[in-house]
């Protein structure tokens, strides 16, 4: 059998593929009429991330500091499909497991943390312009070509700081999951360095960055909604249909509909992560459990009065002070002193 990476290799390289697939191309260009009827519109959209980064990148009223994180989480989730999926088919189709050896396995878990990560914070990112235009107006700061160059930089590095600490090891790490097919963070390993990183990357990389957008796009509705309800009463009062100019209102509405092209994002993003968040939590119980096997005997000592008397006679650093306890030279016993 050929090498895995030469069959990849060959298939990227042969020219016949570039000719019949070109960047523009989709995944249902070539399909025979007959065939149209049982394959589903959704497969024309396979190329989407692509025409998405070419359309923003070509088109030069749409190159705004905003649209530039627009064009990077296309980016990314063109590097996820890429590096991901690959991979897998291989896997799946003609080793039925794990078949890059373990530093494939690392990187793999790697590319998928980074493009991960730095999906979900450019969507926070997007959310927050979106807050600053729809809810602050005026008053809110606007995001200029330099922050936004500062702000795509820190995702990136941020990304790959994060992920490469359990690339190396350093904390966490990355190994084989499920049916053997793909690589992700370790979460069955019961160490407190796989632990910690685990639950560090539940609460900033998952709970607290949704929570965010969560608040920006709920504070948008909030905002779109009493505004709404606020001109049809002044309208009301002054007999008239609307108070909006057709430019306000067509510039509102395009606002409006990026705002909720972001929700559905979100949403989604949301949807697809969240089951594998909980299946990573389903792992940690049986961890906590086995604490208790530590923390158990420090409860029940720690708070028995001779356990403690002997604990600050023989481990005195400890700072621990005991009530009618002697103190060690042989001072009065009378003193009392209130426990540490």
């Amino acid at each position: 059998m050929a090498d895995g990476s030469s069959i990849i290799a060959g298939l990227y390289m042969d020219e016949t593929y570039h000719k019949m697939y070109s960047s523009s191309s989709r995944l249902t260009d070539g399909v025979p009429e007959e065939l149209r009827e049982v394959i589903h519109h959704h497969w024309d959209h396979m190329f989407g991330n692509l025409l998405v980064m070419y359309i923003f990148i070509k088109v030069k009223s749409l190159r705004t500091p905003s649209n530039m994180f627009v064009v990077n989480l296309a980016l990314s989730d063109f590097c996820m499909i890429l590096t991901q999926a690959v991979p897998v088919i291989f896997n799946a189709f003609m080793q039925r497991y794990w078949a890059w050896g373990v530093f494939g396995c690392k990187l793999y878990g790697f590319l998928g943390a980074v493009f991960g990560v730095e999906s979900i914070l450019t969507m926070v990112i997007i959310g927050y312009d979106r807050y600053n235009v729809i809810v602050k107006g005026m008053n809110g700061t606007r995001i200029t070509p330099m922050r936004a160059f500062i702000l795509l930089l820190f995702i990136w590095f941020y990304a790959i700081g994060v992920s490469a600490l359990a690339l190396f090891n350093v904390w966490g790490g990355f190994m084989a999951e499920g049916l053997l097919l793909t690589c992700s963070y370790d979460y069955l390993s019961e160490d407190w360095n796989n632990f910690t990183y685990i639950i560090f990357t539940i609460i900033f990389l998952y709970v607290i960055p949704l929570s965010m957008v969560f608040f920006f796009y709920s504070s948008i509705v909030k905002a779109v909604w009493s505004h709404e309800l606020a001109l049809k009463k002044q309208a009301k009062k002054m007999n008239v249909d609307s108070l909006r100019s057709n430019t306000d209102s067509n510039a509102e509405s395009a606002e409006i509909r990026i705002a909720k092209v972001a929700i559905t994002n979100v949403s989604l993003w949301a949807g697809i992560w969240t089951p594998y968040t909980l299946v990573v939590l389903a792992a940690l119980p049986s961890f906590i459990a086995k604490t208790a096997s530590c923390i158990n005997p420090l409860v029940y000592a720690v708070s028995h009065p001779k356990y403690r008397e002997a604990l600050m006679t023989e481990v005195p650093c400890l700072g621990i002070q005991e009530q009618g306890a002697p103190k060690k030279g042989g001072e009065d016993q009378s003193e009392k002193q209130t426990t540490a």
